[in-house]
C-alpha cells in the first residue's frame, strides 16, 4: 500500500481577488508561512520518505516546510503544477466573473477549455498520470505531494469516482491535507481537507458574489481558494 499525501500549498497575497496561474514570484505570506510550519509540525511524526513538490515558488515553499526538519529535499515534477488558465493567469477574478466561458468553468469543466490553456480534463489526466508514476516508485511507502487546490480536487474526484462536472463541490483549503491509500482491492480517501481545525467549519458572511469557482473557494482561515 502506499499513503499519498495531497497537500495544498499555504496562503499567499494573491488568493483575495487574482487568478495566479504560473505566475512566476507568487511567494507565501506570513500566514502561509505560519501555516506551512504548523503542518510541518502536525505531520512529525508520520514516515513520509519522500516529498514531491509543484515548481512553483508557493509549493516550494511549503514543500521545503515539511522536508526539512526530516532532511529531505523537495523533488520538483512539473506534472503536479497548477492548472494552465491560459489568458486567464493574471486575471482579477471580479473580471473573469464576466467572462462568456465562465459558465462553462462552473459546470461543464470537461468540455470547456481556458483560452490558450488547457481543459481541467487534461489538468486531471497528467495529475493522475503523475501520481500513479509516483506511487509505482514508492510502493507501501508514504509519499507527500504538494500542489494546488484546483489539481487536488481533480484527483480526489478521479479517484473516488466523481465526474469531472462536479469537482467544484470538492473543497481544498490553504495549507490542508488530504490523504488517498492505494490498496489492493482499489483507492481509499483516508482524510480530505483536513487543517487541524474546525475554524473553517464557523459560519462566515454570505459572499457577494453569487457562484463560487475552481479559482476561487469559499474564504478559509482568512484566505479564499483563489491561487
Amino acid at each position: 500500500m502506499t499513503l499519498l499525501l495531497l497537500i495544498r500549498h499555504g496562503a499567499n497575497d494573491w488568493v483575495h481577488g487574482r487568478l495566479a496561474g504560473w505566475t512566476p514570484g507568487v511567494r507565501l505570506n506570513d500566514e502561509g508561512r505560519r501555516q506551512a510550519v504548523a503542518l510541518s509540525e502536525r505531520l512529525v511524526d508520520l514516515p513520509i520518505s519522500v516529498v514531491y513538490s509543484s515548481p512553483l515558488e508557493r509549493c516550494v515553499e511549503t514543500a521545503t516546510a515539511i522536508a526539512q526538519p526530516r532532511g529531505l529535499i523537495p523533488r520538483l515534477v512539473d506534472q503536479i503544477g497548477e492548472v494552465d488558465y491560459g489568458e486567464w493567469q493574471g486575471a482579477e477574478l471580479k473580471e473573469l466573473y464576466q467572462h462568456k466561458l465562465w459558465p462553462g468553468v462552473q459546470f461543464y469543466p470537461s468540455g470547456t477549455r481556458f483560452p490558450n490553456g488547457e481543459t481541467l480534463g487534461e489538468a486531471q489526466m497528467r495529475m493522475v498520470q503523475a501520481i500513479d508514476r509516483l506511487r509505482s516508485l514508492h510502493p507501501r511507502e508514504m509519499v507527500a505531494v504538494v500542489s494546488h487546490a484546483d489539481i487536488i480536487k481533480l484527483a480526489v474526484a478521479y479517484y473516488v469516482g466523481i465526474h469531472l462536472d462536479l469537482f467544484q463541490r470538492l473543497v481544498i483549503n490553504p495549507c490542508s491535507l488530504t490523504a488517498i491509500a492505494f490498496e489492493p482491492m482499489g483507492p481509499r480517501l483516508l482524510t480530505m481537507n483536513d487543517n487541524g481545525t474546525v475554524e473553517h467549519l464557523r459560519p462566515r458572511p454570505e459572499p457577494s458574489e453569487a457562484v463560487v469557482t475552481a479559482a476561487e473557494q469559499p474564504p478559509a482561515d482568512g484566505a479564499d481558494q483563489a491561487k
